[in-house]
This record gives structure tokens, sequence and C-alpha cells, in this order.
């Protein structure tokens, strides 16, 4: 897989839909989406932009648990990572990832 610019990446993010979208927090605002990582990359690094999501300010609050929330950690990750296959389709539609 060749990528592009890494900031292209994250600048695709304004204004797109959340991909993420879990229950009960997505506030469904193109306004608030940015390009979305979860942690584990280690010493406070963050996932290739490749491995990011787009979400809504709701959505990455709960990802980085800055907010409560009644979902098991497994069932967020589940929604994360559906969100990065999202973002990824999208991402490879607007050319900024090839295959």
């Amino acid at each position: 897989m060749l990528l592009n610019d890494m900031s292209k990446i994250r600048k695709s993010a304004k204004g797109e839909q959340c991909l993420i979208r879990i229950p009960g927090h997505c506030n469904y605002d193109p306004a608030t989406v940015v390009l979305c990582h979860i942690g584990g990359a280690g010493l406070a690094l963050k996932s290739p932009d490749m491995h990011g999501a787009y979400g809504c300010s709701d959505c990455h609050n709960v990802i980085d648990g800055r907010v409560p929330t009644k979902h098991s950690k497994t069932d967020i990750k589940l929604w994360f990572f559906e969100g990065i296959f999202r973002t990824q389709l999208e991402l490879l539609k607007k050319g900024l990832i090839n295959v």
C-alpha cells in the first residue's frame, strides 16, 4: 500500500460524516469531524493516519475515554475499527491512499 502525504489525510476529514457512529453518543455533525486515532501505538504515539477514522467530537471523546459510556471497551473498539474500514474506502475514493 502506498501512502500520500499524511497531513492530507487528516485534512480530508473536515466536513465529512462521522464514520464511527457510536450509538447514544454520535452527534452526526460534519462540522465536528476529525481524523480519530486509537491508542496503543506506545509511548503516547498515535497510530498511522491510514489507521484513523473520521469521527465526530462526541465519538472522539468516547474513543479517547474522556466521557463515561455504558458501552464496553470491546464494543467501542469494534465501532472504531468499522469506522476505519469506512474511512479507508473514502480515502481510496479520494486518491489519498492507493492499493
